[in-house]
């Protein structure tokens, strides 16, 4: 029965690959990388700055100028990830960039690069209306999808024989993110999803939760044709050899995941309620302090409720105040008079973020260079650079956040700061403050929209008080 039931998933995978098109020339020859993705926030996307972004893009990029200045690169984006394989067999893409698990059926269809992302299968339900899912038992007469042609799918196709009554709807065209929101508006009593998306959308819905892990765990891969082209193949493999060893691949993934599992649910549920009752009172005033200082007011947001929760009055026990909780010396070298007032705290908080921003190094690129200067904004420039040189010291890389996060902490601990430049600090904090600002920012990014201003004639004059705040 198992066999009967691997070869209709079998079936389905090469529907539609009978008529293959005319295959595509080598890469070699028309300096053109064809791409098969589809949309998803684990794959390929456009973000909240409408812009291109995704794990799997950024890696491609990178892959393309290893290839060669002159190589471009075109994504052909299917309907879902049903069509990715398909597609690649049709000869219509070099590889398929698409979250892939390495399964079985697949690896009869294709063949896979290095795997370069480590992912578990986890039934997602929804916490309010959802008890006692434990086990793969425990699903038989529950509303349950999977998107077709996933991974889940075929697994779920292998253990169907072995559990009378499991029954489930493989949606076409459906991405898991869009499942997992079923699951959290209560269309649907569960699906399945790999642990790195269930973190990320867990931060959207926060009553989300695992019910358990659905068997193994699954390495992820590019795709590529048996008949594919073998220096495309063995670039891949040279590729990614690479990344894996300097640390950019780590890098990456900690972009795209790193932050995602810092808050949990009851820190979402009411960052989403203050969202909806507080922030419209100053949304006004972060689009303004965008438009003089050109940072995204959704971020300004993010920080600002990480500082204060968005409570005008807030003061600490060191006296730092406000939405932005600036210090009193901070306050006065950016002249605000009055740090309870928004209306001069949510721009000198843009102010002084830009001024963290302008020490850190113009080679570190976007988004290490954001973050690295959040990590200054709540710890100062100098436990920063120590931070940093500390890093270097444990060959670490200086200008990636995902590996300065990892020292920050040891800056507590004698036998690092005491050789150190500015010593002792509390380097855990910045570490938690960038991560939710981060998180946060993510959120606000989903649900708020981007502000497009007109760069006003005063923001020259503005620049110009932010350069000689701090002489």
């Amino acid at each position: 029965m198992i066999r009967i039931l691997l070869v209709l998933v079998f079936g389905s995978l090469l529907a539609g690959c009978k008529q293959a098109s005319k295959p595509l020339p080598p890469v070699q020859q028309s300096r053109e990388l064809v791409i098969v993705t589809y949309n998803n926030p684990a794959t390929y996307y456009v973000n909240g700055n409408n812009e291109f972004a995704g794990l799997e893009y950024d890696l491609v990029r990178m892959f393309a100028q290893e290839l060669g200045p002159d190589v471009k690169v075109k994504f052909l984006v299917v309907g879902g990830v049903d069509e990715v394989v398909p597609a690649l067999l049709k000869g219509k893409a070099h590889l398929a960039a698409a979250g892939l698990g390495m399964t079985r059926l697949r690896s009869h269809l294709v063949r896979f690069g290095p795997a370069y992302q480590r992912v578990q299968p986890q039934v997602v339900v929804n916490r309010e209306k959802t008890d006692g899912l434990e086990k793969v038992s425990d699903l038989v007469g529950k509303r349950f999808e999977v998107p077709s042609g996933s991974s889940e799918a075929e697994h779920l196709a292998e253990i169907a024989a072995q559990l009378p009554g499991l029954r489930w709807n493989e949606i076409r065209g459906a991405g898991t993110d869009e499942l997992l929101e079923k699951v959290a508006d209560g269309t649907l009593d569960a699906t399945i999803a790999t642990s790195q998306l269930v973190a990320m959308v867990q931060n959207y819905y926060p009553n989300l939760e695992v019910g358990f892990d659905f068997g193994l765990p699954e390495e992820l891969a590019w795709a590529f044709p048996k008949s594919g082209e073998e220096w495309l193949y063995q670039k891949a493999q040279t590729f990614f050899a690479r990344i894996r060893k300097d640390g950019t691949l780590r890098n990456l993934l900690d972009r795209y995941y790193g932050h995602s599992e810092r808050l949990n649910a009851m820190d979402v549920t009411n960052f989403l309620i203050r969202a909806r009752t507080v922030l419209p009172r100053y949304v006004s005033l972060f689009r303004q302090a965008q438009e003089m200082s050109n940072v995204d007011w959704r971020l300004l947001a993010a920080i600002s409720y990480q500082e204060s929760h968005w409570d005008t009055f807030n003061t600490s026990p060191t006296n730092v105040r406000g939405l932005m909780m600036l210090t009193e010396d901070t306050a006065d070298r950016l002249g605000v008079s009055d740090r309870l007032d928004p209306k001069q705290s949510i721009p000198a908080g843009a102010r002084y973020l830009l001024l963290m921003k302008d020490n850190i190094p113009l080679r570190i690129p976007e988004p290490d260079r954001t973050w690295l200067a959040l990590a200054a904004y709540n710890i100062g420039v100098a436990h920063l650079e120590d931070a940093r040189v500390l890093a270097q010291r444990l060959k670490l890389n200086p200008d990636a956040w995902a590996d300065v996060k990892k020292t920050l902490p040891l800056l507590n601990k004698a036998e690092y700061y005491s050789s150190l430049k500015f010593g002792f600090a509390r380097g855990g904090a910045p570490v938690v403050f960038v991560e939710s600002v981060r998180t946060y920012y993510k959120i606000l990014e989903k649900y708020e929209q981007k502000h497009t201003p007109v760069l006003p004639a005063f923001n020259v004059a503005w620049y110009q008080a932010r350069m000689t705040a701090f002489p």
